[in-house]
C-alpha cells in the first residue's frame, strides 16, 4: 500500500513534468499496477486500475484518459499472464508473482512491455483523438513506452533484486 501511494505521488509530483526530447513522459505509477498480486479478484484489479488512473487524471487534468488506459491494462493483464505462462487456466498460484526472483527477466520484460504498450496506445490515442499526425503519434507512443519500460524495469530491479544462487 505504501509503495502504491509513493508511486502515485512520484507520478503526479515529478513524472508528469518530465518531457524528454519533447515527447517522452514516463508512467512510473504503472509499476504499482504491474506488481499487484495475480491472485487478487479481477473486479478488485479493475477497481484499483481505475482508481489509480483517476488520481493521475485529477492531477494531470486529462479527463479520464489514464483511468481508461489503466483499466484496459488491468483487463488485458490476466490474458497476458496466461499466455506467458503457457496455460489457459485463469487460477494463479500464490507463488506466481510478477517480480524479479519470482520470474525470469524475459518474462518480466515481455509482461512489462506488452502491458505498458497497451496503456500507452490507449492513453495517447484517446488523448489525441486523431490520426492527422500519424507518425508523430506513433513516435509519442513508442517513446513513452520505451521510456516507461526502462524506468519501470530499473526501479523494479533496484527494489526487487533477484535472488542469488
Amino acid at each position: 500500500m505504501l509503495r502504491f501511494l509513493v508511486l502515485i505521488l512520484v507520478q503526479v509530483a515529478l513524472c508528469r513534468h518530465i518531457c524528454l526530447f519533447g515527447y517522452m513522459t514516463p508512467s512510473i505509477y504503472l509499476l504499482a499496477l504491474l506488481l499487484l498480486p495475480l491472485e487478487l479478484p479481477l473486479s478488485l484489479q479493475y477497481f484499483i486500475g481505475f482508481a489509480s488512473g483517476f488520481v493521475v487524471d485529477a492531477f494531470a487534468h486529462t479527463l479520464g484518459v489514464s483511468s481508461f488506459a489503466a483499466t484496459l491494462m488491468m483487463f488485458v493483464r490476466p490474458y497476458l499472464v496466461n499466455f506467458l505462462n503457457g496455460s489457459s487456466d485463469t487460477k494463479f498460484e500464490a507463488v506466481d508473482r510478477p517480480v524479479p526472483g519470482g520470474k525470469d527477466f524475459r518474462w518480466i520484460f515481455l509482461y512489462t512491455l506488452v502491458l505498458v504498450s497497451v496503456y500507452q496506445i490507449a492513453a495517447v490515442l484517446l488523448e489525441t483523438m486523431t490520426f492527422k499526425n500519424f507518425w508523430h503519434t506513433l513516435l509519442v507512443i513508442a517513446g513513452n513506452t520505451v521510456f516507461s519500460v526502462f524506468v519501470i524495469l530499473c526501479t523494479e530491479y533496484i527494489f526487487h533484486p533477484t535472488a542469488k544462487k
